[in-house]
Parts: C-alpha cells; structure tokens; sequence
C-alpha cells in the first residue's frame, strides 16, 4: 500500500511541473494598439542604464565578400517618394533605358513604420527610436511661436524632460532627426496665402505634431525650423555661430545662426529617446574601388563622377555604369536623398580642416573652385525630387553640400558658406547656372545645375 501510495505523489507532482512548464513557455504578445502594453514598469524605465533595449544582430560580415554583412545598425528610412517626375512635371515612372529612368520614385527601401501612443510618444519601428510626439511645449493644442526654443534651452529642456516614464531623453543630432523627413512634402515657397490646410509639410502628422511658421508674430509661413543638437564646426554667413536644422515646411537642411539680431534664434524641438549610436558609420575600404558601410549595408563608390552632369545626366550615369559591369556590379543608382545625406561627416568642414569634405577620408573627392574663387568641394546629386508647389512642381533635384554651402546675398557681388557644409538644399534638374543669376532663396542659394555623381548599391 505505500509502495502505490508514493508511486501516485510521484505522478502528481510531475503532471504539475509539466503544466507550469507549457504556460511558461507561452509569453503573452504586446498588444500593438495598446500604448500601455509597450511601456515598461515606473521602474524600468527611470532605470535606463539597466533597462534592457531590443538586441541588435551581431552576426560578423564576411570580410572575403562585400556582399555579405551584418543586420544595420543604422538603417535608414525610406524618403517615401513614389512620384516620379521629368525635368519639370510629375510623369508615370520610366522603364529602363528611358529618360529619369531609376529615380527616387522607382526605389523602395525601409518603408516608414511608426507606432503613435496615448503617452504622447512615437515609437519608429525602422530605427528604434522613441520621439516626443509634438513641438506644442505649452500643452494648449495649438503649435505656434510661443512653442519654440533657443538652441541651447532646446537642449536643457530635452535632458531635464520627464515623458512617459522615461527621463533618458535628448535633442536629436542632425542624422537623427532627417530620420523624420519625408519627401511626399510639397516646398510652399512661392505660396503667397496664409491658409495651410492644402499644403502638404515634410513629415508625417498622422503621427507627429506639426506647425508651420507663426505669422501672427510675424515670422514667415517656412519658418517651421525644427532644431538638431549639432552645431556646425566652422560659421556662417559673417562668422556666426551656427546650428544644424531640419525645416520640416520646406524640406531642407541648413546651417542657422543661433542668433539673429542681437536676439537667440528660436526653433520648434521634438526630443528623442533610445538608440543612442544611430547615425554612426562603419566604413570599410574592399580594396576595389568601393566602400561598404556597415552600419546602413549601403556600397558606395570610392571616387565621384569627376564632371559636373545635371539631373537626367546623372541618372542616365547609373545606367551606363551598371552596362559596364562598373567595379564588378550592375545594379548600382543614384542614391536618395536620406542615403546620400547618411555619408555625411560633420566633424569636419573645408574652413576648419584645409578645404577637406565633410565625408570619411575613404572617399575620394573632386575639388571645383566656388563662386568665391575658394576650392571647394562639390554639391552632389541626389535622385529626390524637392517637389514644389506650382506648375513646374518636379523642376528641382535635391542635393547635399558635402563642402561649403555657397550664397550670395547681394544680387551676386559677393559669396559666402550660408548653410554649413553638410547642408541638404535642391537645384534645377536642367539649364545652365547662367539662367539663374539672382540664385534662389533668401540667403541666395548658389544654383549650379550640374552637380556631381556618387553611386550606390545596396548589399545583398
């Protein structure tokens, strides 16, 4: 009798360990609609130092082939353009061979996903960043003069911010916050009226909070300047100090002094949280004429084209290239605007480090003479329409000034770095520099037309 006695405890207790062990096996999935099922308790999330954060793959790249490579660290979200256009009008995307042929509009890379929670925070799904999710700083609804922040109280306001539990949180660097751009903006530049319900900004206020300039405090209808944390390393204009920013109304990055007029410029802020290292590089030379950055799983080409082409000229290079086999591949593009803009170094400028690039020494770099008679580096193409407002909505190609971002703002008579090298702005895709001699813009934007080539590829 308690030979079967112990024989039956035996038996229990093992059909309890095992069903313990299948509901443990079995985590409950987040709720992706519910806010509340992705936020960590109070105490994990004050305790950021020991929080953990989704792993990356740290599966090693093959050294012996390009083409085999770690999970990115830094991926880089697509301009979610898919218009394409011609030199001047919106088109139906070209096949190959054809003109405007393997633009922006025909590329499909990391397609934006964001996920909106009731805490007043964005959570990017592609880089893993969190973001504050509106500018409006004094909670009444409405974004407006009265929201924005001076470059340094940007900063002091981001590392003192307490949101959502979380009290780790930044002002974004300048690769960071392009992350937000997207390129389905319209540049309402011309637009003389003052009703923005038809105009169409360079982010996506599905998800974030969004204002154009105030002009009840009679600021002008662009100036929706959202600020970065990175301070160019040379000046502008007349020797002002300067930040980088993103102008989220017209679609551009530029250098801005950080004051005007004797007073602090001021700007609209979005903080940022999580993924500290986004924006960093990881270069490495094959040996062959191209360079793999690691971090975004992008292949570049060590030297540029080494002639100015304009737009069509430049896309048309690509497909040239890829039917000579170029350095062993054919299947290199020009490349977007957002994987142009992530070679950027800015570090470095021509004024502070003897007329270098602001790009990794890895890569070659032509040098032109500027409208200043300075050696510079060129502006280089990107296959991002800057798409505009009016009839002639597709007339201008987004670029990066990978050295001084020139201007004149004297009709021409002198010229000046009015935007910081590493300063994201657009050309005319055709014509000559001599069709536009009073440039464009307010600080008078040098306008080239033929820029310069960099290809890419992806690795597969």
């Amino acid at each position: 009798m308690n030979r079967y006695l112990l024989h039956t405890l035996a038996l229990l207790l093992l059909s309890s360990c095992s069903s313990s062990s299948d509901n443990s096996s079995q985590p409950t999935q987040a709720d992706e609609k519910s806010p509340s099922s992705l936020t960590p308790t109070d105490t994990d999330k004050t305790d950021s130092p020991t929080q953990e954060e989704p792993s990356l793959d740290t599966t090693e790249a093959d050294e012996t082939n390009p083409d085999s490579s770690a999970k990115p660290t830094y991926p880089i979200v697509d301009t979610m353009q898919a218009q394409c256009f011609n030199a001047t009008t919106p088109i139906d995307c070209p096949t190959s061979g054809s003109p405007f042929y393997g633009q922006d509009g025909q590329q499909q890379g990391n397609q934006a996903s964001y996920l909106l929670h009731e805490e007043g925070t964005v959570s990017d799904q592609i880089t893993g960043l969190m973001w504050m999710q509106s500018p409006d700083l004094t909670n009444d609804q409405s974004i407006t003069a009265k929201d924005k922040l001076s470059y340094s109280a940007a900063i002091d306001y981001c590392e003192s911010l307490s949101l959502a539990g979380y009290n780790d949180w930044r002002l974004p660097d300048i690769k960071t916050l392009y992350s937000l751009i997207d390129f389905r903006g319209l540049d309402p530049s011309s637009y003389t009226g003052s009703e923005t319900s038809g105009l169409t900004p360079f982010i996506d206020t599905r998800y974030f909070g969004f204002g154009y300039g105030d002009t009840s405090a009679n600021e002008r209808l662009i100036d929706a300047q959202f600020v970065s944390a990175t301070r160019y390393v040379s000046t502008t204009m007349n020797g002002d100090e300067t930040v980088f920013g993103v102008n989220f109304a017209d679609g551009r990055i530029k250098g801005y002094p950080t004051t005007m007029q004797g007073s602090d410029k001021t700007f609209y802020t979005l903080c940022v949280r999580d993924n500290p290292t986004y924006g960093s590089n990881r270069f490495v030379s094959n040996g062959d004429g191209t360079i793999t950055d690691e971090a975004t799983q992008l292949m570049w080409q060590a030297s540029d084209s080494g002639v100015g082409l304009n737009w069509e000229e430049a896309l048309k290079l690509a497909e040239q290239r890829n039917s000579e086999n170029h350095l062993g591949y054919r299947d290199w593009r020009l490349p977007t605007i957002k994987e142009l803009q992530s070679l950027l170094d800015y570090s470095l400028s021509p004024d502070t480090h003897a007329n270098r690039a602001a790009i990794d020494s890895l890569f070659g770099v032509s040098a032109i003479t500027n409208e200043a008679g300075q050696t510079d580096a060129p502006y280089y193409w990107s296959s991002t329409t800057h798409a505009t407002l009016g009839e002639i909505s597709g007339g201008y190609g987004a670029y990066i000034a990978f050295g001084r971002a020139i201007g004149s703002m004297d009709g021409g008579k002198s010229w000046l770095d009015v935007h910081g090298a590493g300063a994201q702005r657009s050309d005319p895709k055709s014509g000559n520099a001599a069709d536009y001699p009073q440039s464009h813009g307010p600080q008078g934007d040098a306008l080239r037309v033929f820029n310069y080539v960099r290809l890419v590829r992806s690795v597969q």
